[in-house]
Parts: structure tokens; C-alpha cells; sequence
């Protein structure tokens, strides 16, 4: 005992014994909230880069998956479809791609693509978010005599041409967006990561 007749170990011994209690406590009160400001696995899933087999799409087939909730479409483009893409820049808003947002780097030319044969587009329109069409015919009656395949809005009337570029005069402001992608094999594409994310 020390002075006073106060105990001064029994002291700090119940003083640090009250404080662990009082910590482990609070950790448990705070456990289940924290816990809910982390996003689900679900919600961590929807996030994460999408791998795609693309070995048995046939020329000129369009396919679509899903990648953040966004729908991707993954086409395999024709000769003829790739041939028709020089004539098609005095009727278009932005040939060139310039939109950075838009067009990742490796994106940025008449194809928007890595590998010209493949096109991989976020299929949502860039007007007010509608999901154009695939059309791949070209001339058809209700496109006109102009039209050599693409995607066409059917919602405002946008038309873009089978690189997902916008033409001039019609409703949409940009060209529909390439999203981050890289390719793992011949037959393998990772989307929503590049060779500088992996």
C-alpha cells in the first residue's frame, strides 16, 4: 500500500483493464458500420477487368458483354467493312479521334483499335445514353446510299460509322467511347485495363 492507504498498482492495473475493455468495445460497436462503407464483392466484381474469348467470332458478327455494367461490343470486322473507313472522314465530327477522353492512345487512328480487325466499343449512345444498333448492311433503304455499315441511334437518329465515329449533323456530340483494353493472346482480350494498368 502506499500512501493514504491508496493502491496504486490495483490502480493502473483496473485503469489499463477498463481501457482495453472500453477499446474492444468501441471495436465492436464500429466493426459492422466500417464494414458497410466497403463495397460488396458483387459491387467489386462489376468493377474489375473483363477477359473475353474471342477465337469463334465470324467476320462481320457483333458480340456483346457486360463490364462495369456498361455493355461492351466486341466486332470483328470485314475487309470491305475496314476498306470503307478511308472514305468515310469528310462526313464525320471527329476522324481523327481527338476527343482524349473518348480514345485511349493505343486508339487513336482510322480503326480505333489495336488490331484492325477487332472494334471494341462501350455500346451507349453518346447523345443521351440510348443503345444505337448494330447495321452492318450497306445502302440500306432506310440509311440511304451514304451508309457503309456502322451503328445507328434509333432513339434521336445518331449514326456512326463501324469505327463508332460520329457523323456531322446528328444529334451526338462524340464518338462512342473505346474502352480500356488489352489483348492476352490471339484469342484472348482483357477488357478494362491496358498494358500500363495490368
Amino acid at each position: 500500500m502506499a500512501d493514504g492507504g491508496v493502491n496504486y498498482g490495483r490502480r493502473r492495473l483496473l485503469t489499463a483493464a477498463t481501457t482495453v475493455v472500453g477499446g474492444v468495445g468501441a471495436a465492436a460497436v464500429a466493426w459492422p458500420f466500417l464494414a458497410t462503407m466497403q463495397p460488396s464483392a458483387r459491387a467489386q466484381a462489376a468493377g474489375s477487368p473483363v477477359e473475353v474469348d474471342i477465337a469463334n467470332i465470324e467476320a462481320g458478327q457483333l458480340i456483346r458483354v457486360e463490364w462495369r455494367g456498361k455493355p461492351v461490343w466486341i466486332v470483328r470486322r470485314t475487309d470491305t467493312m475496314l476498306a470503307s473507313l478511308k472514305e468515310m472522314a469528310e462526313k464525320l465530327r471527329d476522324p481523327n479521334s481527338e476527343i482524349i477522353s473518348q480514345t485511349p492512345h493505343f486508339a487513336r487512328n482510322e480503326y480505333r483499335s489495336i488490331k484492325p480487325e477487332y472494334l471494341i466499343l462501350v455500346g451507349i449512345c453518346t447523345h443521351l445514353g440510348c443503345a444505337p444498333t448494330y447495321r452492318p448492311e450497306i445502302s440500306p433503304a432506310d440509311l440511304g446510299p451514304d451508309w457503309q455499315g456502322g451503328f445507328f441511334c434509333p432513339c434521336h437518329g445518331s449514326r456512326f460509322d463501324i469505327s463508332g465515329r460520329v457523323y456531322k449533323n446528328v444529334p451526338a456530340p462524340t464518338n462512342l467511347e473505346v474502352p480500356p483494353h488489352r489483348y492476352l493472346s490471339e484469342t484472348r482480350v482483357m477488357i478494362g485495363e491496358t498494358e500500363e494498368t495490368a
